[in-house]
Formats: C-alpha cells, structure tokens, sequence
C-alpha cells in the first residue's frame, strides 16, 4: 500500500539489527553500494551510493572470484594470509581490474596475493565513499560483503573506526527493515 526506499529500509533494518545506537550503515550488496546516516530510531538523516558500476559491489567480487576459481566465502580469509598488502589494483572499473588481474595470472602472482590486492581496492573504494559522507559512530556494514572478513577489516584500518557484529544475518537488513515498515503500516490501519 506504500512505497519505501530501499535506503530508508536498510537504516530502519540496521537500526533494529544492531540497536539504536547505529550512526552510519553501510550497504554493500551485489549491485551497488549505499551510506545512510540516520537517527537513533532509524530514520535517514542523508544517504550516498556509488556510481553504476560494479566496482565495490558483490557483483564485482564475483566475477573475480570466477576468475580465479575461488569460491567467494573462501576470498576473505585468503586475501588475508599474505605478509603484507600489496598495491590495490584498479577500483574504478571492473573490467580494468579483470583485466589486471588476468595479468596478474599470467605473471604468475599467488591467488591470495590477487585476492588481498583486489580486497585492498574495494576497501579503498569503499572508504572513499564513507568518508566523503563522514563517517559517524555507531558504525554497521550490511550486505553480503560485510560477511568478508578480508574487505571488513581493510576497511575498519582504513576508517580508523571498528564495526559493530550482529548475530542476526547481515544481507537481510533490507527486507528486516522492509517487514519493520510494514508491521507499522498494519498496526496503524487497524486504530483508524
């Protein structure tokens, strides 16, 4: 009976996931990636998102983990066992950095070493973003990424801020804050 934005149900979603005390969501989810500042009841004080490209999405972690034959749960972990961090490689373009990577492959690079570098560039992308909104504490991510310990942790060193864990699955932050409007709704039909 209503329309609500997909922003506003992630920041009411995050709210009831990790308490009022959130700040900023992020959301990084397989298409695109959004930061929601809001209040302590959920609501959206301002939002940002990337532009439309996949580069630090899901969707761009995918194709590299197709790429190099990795089952996505395993990239977090192996992005970190490296002995330090290479240079990011191309965070604009998902395409460049296929192409850099397949590079990479023909060098002979390890795969984790692919993985750290291509982690690296989603965090640095992903900071950006956040920073050009600021960031505020309490600090929540939401989507599948945040289920990546190797982007998580790239990104909480380079925010110089750690964020808040939930038991509660992280990509359904959306829907939960969806179900919450929608209860809401309900209960307020009936008392007119």
């Amino acid at each position: 009976n209503k329309a609500i934005t997909e922003i506003a149900c992630h920041a009411r979603g995050a709210n009831f996931m990790y308490g009022p005390t959130v700040r900023t969501v992020m959301d990084m989810g397989g298409q695109d990636l959004k930061v929601i500042k809001c209040d302590e009841r959920g609501k959206v004080l301002n939002f940002m998102m990337n532009e439309k490209c996949a580069a630090g999405t899901g969707r761009g972690m995918e194709v590299i983990a197709d790429l190099l034959r990795v089952p996505i749960q395993e990239i977090g972990d192996r992005s970190l066992q490296v002995e330090q961090d290479p240079p990011p490689i191309s965070n604009l373009c998902v395409l460049f950095a296929k192409t850099e990577v397949m590079g990479m492959l023909y060098e002979n690079v390890p795969i984790n070493l692919i993985l750290a570098a291509y982690s690296a560039a989603m965090a640095d992308r992903v900071c950006a973003l956040v920073k050009e909104i600021g960031v505020q504490e309490d600090f929540v991510i939401t989507g599948g990424i945040a289920k990546n310990r190797g982007v998580v942790e790239r990104l909480e060193k380079g925010l110089g801020i750690k964020t808040l864990k939930t038991n509660i699955d992280y990509q359904i932050a959306g829907a939960l804050g969806a179900a919450l409007f929608a209860k809401a709704l309900y209960e307020k039909s009936l008392h007119k």
